[in-house]
C-alpha cells in the first residue's frame, strides 16, 4: 500500500498543511491533492481526512486540507491553490443531514466535529462543496467520498425531504465517487492520474462509482452488470424501490459482487465491485502512521468529537451482524479485517509519551468489539455466503475470544497504562458460541460501572425484522452478567440500547418492551428513535412498507404513533405520561395504570414516582 519509490516521499509533517504558509515551510508550491471536508481537521485515525491524507503523503503525494470552508466564499475554496491531480471532497465523518437534524427533524444546536461545537457545514455538504469547487476549477477532477457520498450512491429515500433523490453522483458535478473506506481507491486514482492516464479511463477502480451517458449505455453490451430499476421506476413505484434495494444489496461483496448499473434521467450510474479487504499487514501500516491525535493547533477551541476517542484504538474493521437499521455492510463490509496484536500494542506504547495521555485507553475495538479475530475460510477467496448471514451457529465461522483476551492482557501490562476500556459495545450472542471467559475478563478489567449492549428490542418478531438476536439470547446474557456481579461490593450495571419506531414495531410491542424494562429494572438512558438513514435495510422498509427480500408488508410507525412509541421507552418521565397513557389505551393495557407494583404510570397525573438510577422505585 505504500509508495513503490520510498525515496520520492517527503517526510511526514506534524500536521498536514492547511494554509499557504504551512505549505511554503514544507517547500510545497502546488499540492498533488487537496482534501475538502465538513469536519474540523483532527490528526487522528478516526477522522478520515487524517488517515487518507497521511496514506497518500506516505505514498509520495503532497496533500493539503481545507477544513470546514466558508461555503459561501470563493476564497475559502481557493486558498490552497489548484491541485495537480484532484480535489477529494467529503461532508465529514457523518452524513451532514444526520449531523444537523434529530429523528424528529429538529435542527441540532451544535456540531461535535467543529471547534467549540459551532455550526459550520451546510446541509448536503458534499453537493454544496462540489458545486463551488467545480465552478472555480472546472478542469480539475473532483473525487467525492465519505459516508454521505458512499451511502447515497444509488437513488435513495431521503427522510429530510421525504422523497426519493438521485444517486449523489447524478446531482454533484464530481468525476468519481469512492465508496467504502477509500484507501485503495484513492491511491490507485492518484497513481494513475500522476502517471498521465486520462481521467475518463479511471472507470475500472474497485470501490468506485462513475457516470456513463445514457445513449452510450443503451447502445452497448452490458450482460455482466446487475441492472437495477431506474430512478424513474423507484421514484414512482415502492415495489420497484424495494426490488432495486434487494438487487444491489446482493452485489456488495468484494469477491462475488458484480458491477451495478442504475439509469437516471440524464446519466447512468455504475458501481464497480467493492474494494478488496485490507490485509492485517495493510491495516497495521495505516494505523501506525505518525498521527498526533490532536486537533490542528490553529483552532482556539477544542473539537468535542475528539475527546472520547483521543486515545482509542481501532483493532478491526467490518461487521457481519447485518442489523437492519445500520448501513455498515455497505461501507466497511461484512468481512472482518483484524490488525495484528503486535501492531496494536505498539500503537498503545506510543501513547505513553503523547501530550494529554493519562494512562487510560478509552476503547479497543471496531464496529463490534468482540468480532476482533473472527474469521471464515470463505472470506479469503469466495467472500460471504450469498444465501445466509454470518451467525454464531455457522460451523465455518471461527469465533474465539481468546485472541482478544490475550491482547487486552498485553495492553494493560504496558508500563504507564492504568486502564484499558471496551467502549465500542459487544455482541452478546457471540459469547454463547465460545467457552472462553470473555465476559468475566472484561467485567473484571475493562468495564468501569457500565457495560453497553444493544438488544434494541425484546419482542421476537421485532428483533427478527431488525436482524438482531432474539430476546432469549439477551435473557441468558443478563443471567450470566448477574452471576458475575454476585458478591461484588461494587457491582456493575448493564446499559442496554433500545430503539423505538423501527419498522415492524407496534404500540403493543413497545408496551411489552416498557414492561420488560420495568420488570428487569433496566436503565433507559441509551435509547433512540429510529431515523431512516440512506442505504439501510430498515430505511427501505420505512419508505416502501415492504421487506425488500420477500416483498411482504411491514408495519411502519409514523406520526403520532412514533411519538407514543418513544414515550413508552421513557415511561418513567412525568412529561411523557399523557402519551404513555394513550399508548396503553391503544394496546388495551389500562391495567398498567395505577399504584400496583407492576404498573407503568400512576392513576393520577398529580402523583409522581421517584425512580432510582437503575429503575428502582
Amino acid at each position: 500500500m505504500c509508495s513503490s519509490d520510498p525515496g520520492s516521499r517527503l517526510p511526514q509533517p506534524r500536521f498536514l498543511p492547511v494554509s499557504r504558509d504551512e505549505a511554503d515551510k514544507l517547500g510545497i508550491s502546488i499540492f498533488d491533492i487537496i482534501f475538502v471536508t465538513g469536519d474540523a481537521y483532527v490528526d487522528h485515525p478516526s477522522f478520515a481526512t487524517a488517515l487518507l491524507g497521511r496514506i497518500l503523503w506516505d505514498a509520495g503525494f503532497t496533500v493539503g486540507v481545507i477544513a470546514q470552508p466558508e461555503w459561501r466564499s470563493d476564497r475559502s475554496f481557493s486558498r490552497l491553490g489548484t491541485p495537480r491531480l484532484f480535489f477529494a471532497v467529503s461532508s465529514g465523518n457523518v452524513d451532514s443531514m444526520v449531523n444537523h437534524y434529530t429523528a424528529g427533524l429538529k435542527r441540532r444546536s451544535g456540531d461535535v466535529y467543529s471547534p467549540g461545537g459551532s455550526l459550520k457545514r451546510p446541509d448536503r455538504a458534499t453537493i454544496v462543496y462540489t458545486d463551488r469547487i467545480h465552478a472555480l476549477f472546472p478542469h480539475i477532477p473532483v473525487v467525492i467520498g465519505g459516508v454521505e457520498a458512499s451511502l447515497r450512491r444509488f437513488a435513495h429515500y431521503d427522510y429530510w425531504s421525504d422523497r426519493v433523490r438521485h444517486g449523489i453522483l447524478a446531482d454533484a458535478p464530481a468525476d468519481l465517487l469512492v465508496f467504502g473506506m477509500g484507501e485503495r481507491q484513492l491511491l490507485e486514482a492518484a497513481r494513475r492520474l500522476s502517471a498521465g492516464e486520462p481521467l475518463e479511463r479511471l472507470i475500472d477502480i474497485r470501490g468506485t462509482v462513475f457516470r456513463r451517458g445514457i445513449h452510450d449505455w443503451r447502445g452497448s453490451e452490458h450482460s455482466g452488470h446487475m441492472v437495477i430499476p431506474s430512478f424513474n421506476d423507484v421514484s414512482t413505484s415502492k415495489e420497484a424501490y424495494a426490488r432495486a434495494f434487494a438487487l444491489h444489496y446482493q452485489e456488495q461483496d468484494p469477491f462475488r459482487g458484480r458491477p451495478v448499473a442504475q439509469e437516471h434521467p440524464k446519466t447512468v450510474l455504475i458501481q464497480n465491485p467493492p474494494a478488496l479487504p485490507l490485509s492485517s499487514g495493510e491495516l497495521d501500516y495505516l494505523y501506525e502512521l505518525p498521527y498526533t491525535r490532536l486537533a490542528h493547533p490553529g483552532y482556539r477551541e477544542p473539537v468535542p468529537a475528539l475527546e472520547p476517542v483521543a486515545f482509542s484504538i481501532t483493532s478491526h474493521r467490518g461487521c457481519f451482524g447485518g442489523c437492519a437499521f445500520c448501513a455498515l455492510a455497505h461501507h466497511q463490509g461484512r468481512i472482518i479485517q483484524s490488525r495484528s496484536e503486535d501492531s496494536i500494542v505498539r500503537e498503545a506504547e506510543r501513547f505513553i509519551n503523547m501530550p494529554g495521555f493519562r494512562g487510560v485507553i478509552q476503547d479497543v475495538g471496531g464496529p463490534t468489539a468482540n468480532m476482533f479475530g473472527a474469521s471464515c475460510d470463505q472470506w479469503t477467496g469466495c467472500g460471504t455466503c450469498p444465501d445466509r448471514a454470518c451467525s454464531p451457529g455457522c460451523p465455518n465461522l471461527m469465533l474465539s475470544h481468546t485472541r482478544q483476551i490475550n491482547l487486552l492482557r498485553r495492553l494493560r501490562n504496558i508500563p504507564g497504562v492504568k486502564r484499558v476500556f471496551i467502549g465500542s459495545g459487544i455482541r452478546y450472542d457471540l459469547l454463547e458460541a465460545d467457552p472462553a471467559p470473555y465476559l468475566e475478563e472484561i467485567c473484571a478489567h475493562h468495564v468501569s460501572g457500565h457495560l453497553k449492549v444493544a438488544p434494541e428490542h425484546i419482542v421476537p418478531h421485532v428483533t427478527a425484522t431488525m436482524r438482531k438476536p432474539g430476546p432469549g439470547a439477551f435473557d441468558r446474557f443478563i443471567s450470566s452478567f448477574e452471576e458475575i456481579q454476585a458478591g461484588k461490593k461494587k457491582r456493575q450495571y448493564l446499559v442496554p440500547y433500545f430503539m423505538s419506531g423501527h419498522p415492524g414495531c407496534t404500540i403493543p410491542d413497545m408496551v411489552a418492551m416498557a414492561l420488560y424494562i420495568h420488570d428487569h429494572r433496566l436503565y433507559t438512558e441509551q435509547v433512540q428513535d429510529f431515523t431512516p438513514t440512506p442505504m439501510s435495510l430498515a430505511t427501505c422498509m420505512y419508505y416502501t412498507g415492504l421487506d425488500p427480500f420477500t416483498l411482504q408488508p411491514v408495519h411502519i410507525p409514523k406520526g403520532r404513533e412514533k411519538q407514543i412509541q418513544r414515550a413508552l421507552l421513557h415511561f418513567r418521565e412525568h412529561e411523557n405520561r399523557s402519551l404513555v397513557q394513550e399508548g396503553l389505551a391503544v394496546a388495551s393495557r389500562q391495567d398498567l395504570i395505577g399504584s400496583a407494583p407492576g404498573c407503568l404510570i400512576p392513576a393520577s397525573p398529580a402523583i409522581t414516582r421517584k425512580w432510582g438510577k437503575k429503575g428502582k422505585e
